[in-house]
Protein backbone atom coordinates (compact mmCIF):
# COMPACT_ATOMS: atom_id res chain seq x y z
CA UNK A 1 0.00 0.00 0.00
CA UNK A 2 1.21 3.61 -0.96
CA UNK A 3 -0.57 5.39 2.12
CA UNK A 4 -2.42 7.01 -1.06
CA UNK A 5 -6.16 6.81 -0.75
CA UNK A 6 -7.79 6.38 -4.17
CA UNK A 7 -11.44 8.36 -4.16
CA UNK A 8 -14.26 6.63 -5.39
CA UNK A 9 -15.88 8.48 -8.07
CA UNK A 10 -19.15 9.35 -6.96
CA UNK A 11 -22.14 9.50 -9.69
CA UNK A 12 -22.96 13.24 -10.23
CA UNK A 13 -26.41 14.49 -8.62
CA UNK A 14 -28.61 14.83 -11.85
CA UNK A 15 -31.84 17.03 -12.19
CA UNK A 16 -35.43 15.29 -11.89
CA UNK A 17 -35.37 16.42 -16.10
CA UNK A 18 -34.24 18.44 -18.89
CA UNK A 19 -36.57 19.50 -21.67
CA UNK A 20 -35.89 19.26 -25.31
CA UNK A 21 -37.96 21.18 -27.93
CA UNK A 22 -39.73 18.24 -30.07
CA UNK A 23 -41.62 19.06 -32.93
CA UNK A 24 -42.19 22.24 -31.97
CA UNK A 25 -43.05 21.98 -28.91
CA UNK A 26 -40.77 21.82 -25.24
CA UNK A 27 -40.90 18.29 -24.01
CA UNK A 28 -39.64 17.32 -20.44
CA UNK A 29 -37.73 14.15 -20.33
CA UNK A 30 -37.50 12.68 -17.06
CA UNK A 31 -33.52 11.13 -15.80
CA UNK A 32 -33.02 8.03 -13.54
CA UNK A 33 -29.83 7.67 -12.34
CA UNK A 34 -29.24 3.58 -12.47
CA UNK A 35 -25.78 2.32 -10.99
CA UNK A 36 -26.71 -1.20 -12.47
CA UNK A 37 -26.95 0.33 -16.32
CA UNK A 38 -24.49 -0.04 -18.62
CA UNK A 39 -25.58 1.99 -20.90
CA UNK A 40 -28.22 5.31 -21.68
CA UNK A 41 -31.89 4.08 -22.56
CA UNK A 42 -34.53 6.42 -23.30
CA UNK A 43 -38.13 5.14 -23.71
CA UNK A 44 -41.41 6.53 -23.72
CA UNK A 45 -44.53 5.33 -21.03
CA UNK A 46 -46.96 3.92 -23.07
CA UNK A 47 -49.70 5.97 -20.06
CA UNK A 48 -48.99 8.96 -21.20
CA UNK A 49 -46.17 10.48 -18.66
CA UNK A 50 -43.16 12.08 -19.81
CA UNK A 51 -40.50 10.01 -21.27
CA UNK A 52 -37.71 8.87 -19.23
CA UNK A 53 -34.07 8.42 -19.71
CA UNK A 54 -31.91 6.20 -18.17
CA UNK A 55 -28.52 7.67 -17.06
CA UNK A 56 -25.87 4.71 -15.90
CA UNK A 57 -23.13 4.77 -13.82
CA UNK A 58 -20.53 7.38 -14.23
CA UNK A 59 -22.86 8.83 -16.62
CA UNK A 60 -23.13 13.03 -16.90
CA UNK A 61 -25.67 15.70 -17.33
CA UNK A 62 -24.19 16.91 -20.13
CA UNK A 63 -24.37 13.19 -22.26
CA UNK A 64 -27.63 12.53 -21.25
CA UNK A 65 -28.42 15.92 -23.08
CA UNK A 66 -26.26 14.50 -25.71
CA UNK A 67 -28.26 11.43 -26.31
CA UNK A 68 -31.33 12.83 -25.89
CA UNK A 69 -30.73 15.24 -28.54
CA UNK A 70 -29.56 12.48 -30.64
CA UNK A 71 -32.92 10.92 -30.60
CA UNK A 72 -35.10 13.76 -31.10
CA UNK A 73 -36.55 12.48 -34.15
CA UNK A 74 -36.58 8.90 -32.71
CA UNK A 75 -38.33 10.78 -29.46
CA UNK A 76 -41.50 12.55 -32.05
CA UNK A 77 -42.14 9.51 -33.65
CA UNK A 78 -42.99 7.73 -30.74
CA UNK A 79 -44.39 10.58 -28.80
CA UNK A 80 -46.58 11.48 -32.45
CA UNK A 81 -47.56 7.51 -32.40
CA UNK A 82 -49.07 7.63 -28.49
CA UNK A 83 -52.59 8.03 -27.75
CA UNK A 84 -53.74 11.20 -26.80
CA UNK A 85 -54.84 11.95 -23.22
CA UNK A 86 -59.02 12.23 -22.80
CA UNK A 87 -59.72 14.63 -20.81
CA UNK A 88 -63.24 14.00 -18.44
CA UNK A 89 -65.44 16.61 -20.17
CA UNK A 90 -68.49 16.96 -22.07
CA UNK A 91 -68.08 14.50 -25.27
CA UNK A 92 -65.40 12.39 -24.24
CA UNK A 93 -65.25 8.60 -24.51
CA UNK A 94 -63.85 6.70 -21.82
CA UNK A 95 -64.12 2.84 -20.75
CA UNK A 96 -66.40 2.03 -17.74
CA UNK A 97 -65.40 -1.36 -16.19
CA UNK A 98 -64.57 -2.56 -19.90
CA UNK A 99 -67.00 -1.13 -22.11
CA UNK A 100 -67.29 2.39 -24.09
CA UNK A 101 -68.92 5.47 -22.35
CA UNK A 102 -70.01 8.99 -23.61
CA UNK A 103 -69.55 11.70 -20.77
CA UNK A 104 -72.93 13.93 -21.34
CA UNK A 105 -73.29 16.64 -19.60
CA UNK A 106 -76.82 15.85 -17.98
CA UNK A 107 -77.60 20.08 -16.30
CA UNK A 108 -79.27 20.65 -13.11
CA UNK A 109 -77.57 21.36 -10.34
CA UNK A 110 -77.93 18.42 -8.25
CA UNK A 111 -78.19 14.66 -8.23
CA UNK A 112 -75.99 11.65 -8.96
CA UNK A 113 -73.54 10.38 -12.07
CA UNK A 114 -75.82 8.19 -13.75
CA UNK A 115 -73.87 5.39 -16.33
CA UNK A 116 -76.29 4.08 -19.23
CA UNK A 117 -75.32 1.23 -21.03
CA UNK A 118 -75.39 1.20 -24.77
CA UNK A 119 -79.04 0.07 -26.56
CA UNK A 120 -78.08 -3.75 -27.76
CA UNK A 121 -79.30 -2.58 -31.31
CA UNK A 122 -76.70 0.42 -31.41
CA UNK A 123 -73.83 -0.89 -33.67
CA UNK A 124 -71.24 1.74 -31.77
CA UNK A 125 -71.94 0.32 -28.55
CA UNK A 126 -71.21 2.99 -26.65
CA UNK A 127 -73.23 4.25 -23.23
CA UNK A 128 -73.60 7.33 -21.85
CA UNK A 129 -72.04 8.89 -18.64
CA UNK A 130 -74.81 11.66 -17.22
CA UNK A 131 -72.98 13.97 -15.31
CA UNK A 132 -74.87 16.40 -13.23
CA UNK A 133 -73.91 20.11 -12.68
CA UNK A 134 -72.11 23.01 -14.28
CA UNK A 135 -69.55 21.84 -17.27
CA UNK A 136 -66.45 23.18 -15.26
CA UNK A 137 -67.41 20.33 -12.91
CA UNK A 138 -67.47 17.47 -14.57
CA UNK A 139 -64.00 16.35 -13.97
CA UNK A 140 -64.36 16.75 -10.14
CA UNK A 141 -67.70 14.88 -10.38
CA UNK A 142 -66.55 11.95 -12.13
CA UNK A 143 -63.47 11.35 -10.47
CA UNK A 144 -65.37 11.54 -7.25
CA UNK A 145 -67.97 9.04 -9.04
CA UNK A 146 -65.42 6.55 -10.59
CA UNK A 147 -63.47 5.93 -6.85
CA UNK A 148 -67.07 5.33 -5.06
CA UNK A 149 -67.35 2.73 -8.14
CA UNK A 150 -64.06 1.53 -7.62
CA UNK A 151 -64.29 0.77 -3.97
CA UNK A 152 -67.72 -0.48 -4.27
CA UNK A 153 -66.33 -3.49 -6.79
CA UNK A 154 -63.04 -3.50 -4.93
CA UNK A 155 -64.73 -3.99 -1.64
CA UNK A 156 -66.83 -6.56 -2.85
CA UNK A 157 -64.02 -8.61 -4.52
CA UNK A 158 -61.47 -8.80 -1.41
CA UNK A 159 -64.21 -9.68 0.72
CA UNK A 160 -64.76 -12.68 -1.80
CA UNK A 161 -61.94 -13.83 -1.92
CA UNK A 162 -60.27 -12.78 1.63
CA UNK A 163 -63.22 -15.32 2.82
CA UNK A 164 -61.82 -17.87 -0.06
CA UNK A 165 -58.63 -17.83 1.78
CA UNK A 166 -59.34 -17.50 5.76
CA UNK A 167 -57.78 -13.54 5.78
CA UNK A 168 -58.93 -11.00 6.88
CA UNK A 169 -57.09 -7.42 5.68
CA UNK A 170 -57.24 -4.20 7.73
CA UNK A 171 -58.06 -1.02 5.77
CA UNK A 172 -58.51 -0.69 1.64
CA UNK A 173 -57.63 2.84 0.51
CA UNK A 174 -57.43 4.03 -2.91
CA UNK A 175 -54.84 5.59 -4.47
CA UNK A 176 -53.75 6.94 -8.49
CA UNK A 177 -50.26 5.74 -8.48
CA UNK A 178 -48.57 5.05 -12.10
CA UNK A 179 -46.14 2.34 -10.45
CA UNK A 180 -48.40 -0.74 -9.32
CA UNK A 181 -52.06 -1.68 -9.46
CA UNK A 182 -52.24 -2.54 -5.91
CA UNK A 183 -50.30 -3.25 -2.64
CA UNK A 184 -50.13 -4.81 0.76
CA UNK A 185 -48.51 -4.35 3.96
CA UNK A 186 -47.52 -6.47 6.42
CA UNK A 187 -49.94 -5.54 9.16
CA UNK A 188 -52.89 -6.25 6.09
CA UNK A 189 -53.23 -2.69 4.66
CA UNK A 190 -54.51 -3.18 0.66
CA UNK A 191 -54.19 0.15 -1.57
CA UNK A 192 -54.81 -0.12 -5.08
CA UNK A 193 -55.29 2.30 -7.76
CA UNK A 194 -59.23 3.52 -8.38
CA UNK A 195 -58.40 3.55 -12.55
CA UNK A 196 -59.20 -0.25 -12.03
CA UNK A 197 -62.64 0.48 -12.16
CA UNK A 198 -61.77 1.55 -15.78
CA UNK A 199 -60.58 -1.66 -16.67
CA UNK A 200 -62.79 -5.11 -17.52
CA UNK A 201 -64.14 -6.58 -14.11
CA UNK A 202 -61.66 -9.70 -14.35
CA UNK A 203 -58.88 -7.07 -14.25
CA UNK A 204 -59.89 -5.97 -11.37
CA UNK A 205 -61.06 -9.25 -9.85
CA UNK A 206 -57.06 -10.51 -10.81
CA UNK A 207 -56.03 -7.58 -8.55
CA UNK A 208 -58.12 -7.55 -5.42
CA UNK A 209 -56.76 -11.65 -5.44
CA UNK A 210 -53.11 -10.78 -6.23
CA UNK A 211 -53.21 -8.16 -2.97
CA UNK A 212 -55.50 -10.88 -0.83
CA UNK A 213 -52.98 -13.33 -1.58
CA UNK A 214 -50.00 -11.45 -0.08
CA UNK A 215 -51.97 -11.58 3.21
CA UNK A 216 -50.90 -15.19 3.73
CA UNK A 217 -47.29 -14.71 1.22
CA UNK A 218 -45.57 -11.34 1.59
CA UNK A 219 -43.58 -12.29 -1.26
CA UNK A 220 -44.05 -13.50 -4.84
CA UNK A 221 -42.63 -17.08 -4.55
CA UNK A 222 -44.43 -20.49 -5.74
CA UNK A 223 -46.54 -20.57 -2.68
CA UNK A 224 -48.18 -16.99 -3.61
CA UNK A 225 -49.06 -17.71 -6.65
CA UNK A 226 -50.74 -20.85 -5.46
CA UNK A 227 -52.75 -18.74 -3.54
CA UNK A 228 -53.26 -16.54 -6.36
CA UNK A 229 -54.66 -18.65 -9.23
CA UNK A 230 -56.45 -20.90 -6.60
CA UNK A 231 -58.18 -17.31 -6.31
CA UNK A 232 -58.25 -16.05 -9.73
CA UNK A 233 -57.31 -18.89 -12.32
CA UNK A 234 -57.36 -16.16 -14.91
CA UNK A 235 -54.57 -14.94 -13.59
CA UNK A 236 -52.27 -15.45 -16.85
CA UNK A 237 -54.67 -13.59 -19.04
CA UNK A 238 -54.84 -10.82 -16.45
CA UNK A 239 -51.24 -10.32 -16.15
CA UNK A 240 -51.41 -10.11 -19.92
CA UNK A 241 -53.85 -7.37 -20.45
CA UNK A 242 -52.08 -4.89 -17.85
CA UNK A 243 -49.18 -5.58 -19.99
CA UNK A 244 -50.58 -4.75 -22.87
CA UNK A 245 -53.27 -2.21 -22.28
CA UNK A 246 -52.99 -1.35 -17.98
CA UNK A 247 -50.86 1.79 -19.28
CA UNK A 248 -53.82 3.48 -20.74
CA UNK A 249 -55.93 4.06 -18.07
CA UNK A 250 -53.65 6.75 -17.18
CA UNK A 251 -54.61 8.60 -20.50
CA UNK A 252 -58.25 9.21 -18.78
CA UNK A 253 -58.93 12.79 -16.78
Amino acid sequence: MSGLFRLRRQQPVLPEAITLEIAGREQRIVLRGNPQARRYILRVPSDGGAPVLTVPKGGTLATAREFAQRQRGWLAGRLGERPEAVPFAEGGVIPLRGAAYRIVAAGGLRGLVRAEPAPEQEDDKVGRLLVPGAAEHIARKLTDWLKREARRDLERAVAHHAAALGRTPTALTLRDTRSRWGSCTADGRLSFSWRLVLAPPSILDYVAAHEVAHLAEMNHGPRFWAHCRRLAPHTEEARDWLKREGGRLHLYG
